[in-house]
């Protein structure tokens, strides 16, 4: 009996079986994987970056200085009352304000880069469906950015300012300290800037999935306690003007932020 010998070529093993392939996403996720010590490299680098700029922009910011100082000290200056002026307690104070002031329009000015320098930073983490989503991100975080600092400038910090130069009786004189009244002008412009940045994140996370205007809605009471604990905690001051003036925009922001939820909602796949 003739014996019929085995193939000689043996099955691949299952690691080299070529009907097994990676899918785009699996290779996307593998090519993006990082350790911690490239986390932290690359966090440094987008930092120096945004350090770099924002030193740029502070540059520039000296061409029309005066200009600007001007514009940042006038609701300063418009709630005084009569022949109130702000005072100067030290020798160096009123020139390291004015660098302060050419600090804060180079942070203003370099926004735009500094957003992207923080997408770069995330973007390792993303799929390539949703890398694309770059420049609504930096688009609107410097529209909601400016925003905010157009709204702390010409509500906010009027309504608190004047709120706290009127609250005293006639025989207190009040001496404003030049330092003390911009320490207060700089907290309210970037803490509306920050929270103004809401709608934004919530655009990113719907376009990920992971937030939805439904859920939204149904944690609208915790999200009002989360927002008032917020605005007295992001608050410069302890009255409940500037808490308030806090809190109610943030309010008005989730309910566009439900909106904007509900527009760009990531579309789920069709049961089949």
């Amino acid at each position: 009996m003739a014996l019929v010998p085995f193939p000689s070529s043996s099955p691949a093993p299952p690691d080299e079986d070529p009907r097994i392939e990676l899918t785009d996403s699996d290779t996307e996720l593998e090519g993006g994987k990082m350790s911690f010590l490239e986390h932290l490299d690359e966090l440094r680098t987008r930092l120096i970056h945004s350090a770099i700029a924002i030193g740029v922009g502070t540059v520039l910011s000296f061409i029309f200085l005066d200009r600007v100082f001007d514009f940042v000290t006038r609701p300063m200056r418009d709630m005084l009352p009569a022949g109130g002026n702000l005072v100067q307690t030290e020798p160096a104070e009123f020139f390291m304000l004015y660098l302060k002031v050419g600090f804060l329009v180079g942070l203003l000015l370099a926004t735009p880069f500094v957003i992207w320098q923080l997408w770069l930073f995330i973007a390792p983490g993303l799929y390539s469906n949703e890398k694309r989503f770059a420049v609504p991100f930096v688009l609107f975080g410097t529209v909601f950015f400016a925003t905010g600092a157009a709204f702390s400038h010409y509500v906010a910090f009027p309504w608190t300012w004047k709120f706290f130069v009127n609250f005293k009786p006639d025989y207190v004189q009040m001496m404003l300290k030049l330092g003390a009244a911009f320490s207060l002008y700089v907290k309210m412009l970037l803490g509306f800037a920050v929270i103004f940045q809401m709608p934004t994140i919530v655009f990113f996370l719907a376009r990920m999935g992971l937030v939805t205007a439904r859920f939204l809605l149904r944690n609208f009471k915790y999200a009002v306690l989360i927002i008032f604990i917020l605005g007295a905690v992001l608050s410069p001051g302890t009255d409940v003007v500037s808490q308030a003036l806090m809190a109610g925009p943030m309010l008005v922001l989730y309910c566009l932020s439900i909106v904007i939820a509900w527009m760009f909602a990531k579309k789920r796949p069709e049961n089949v």
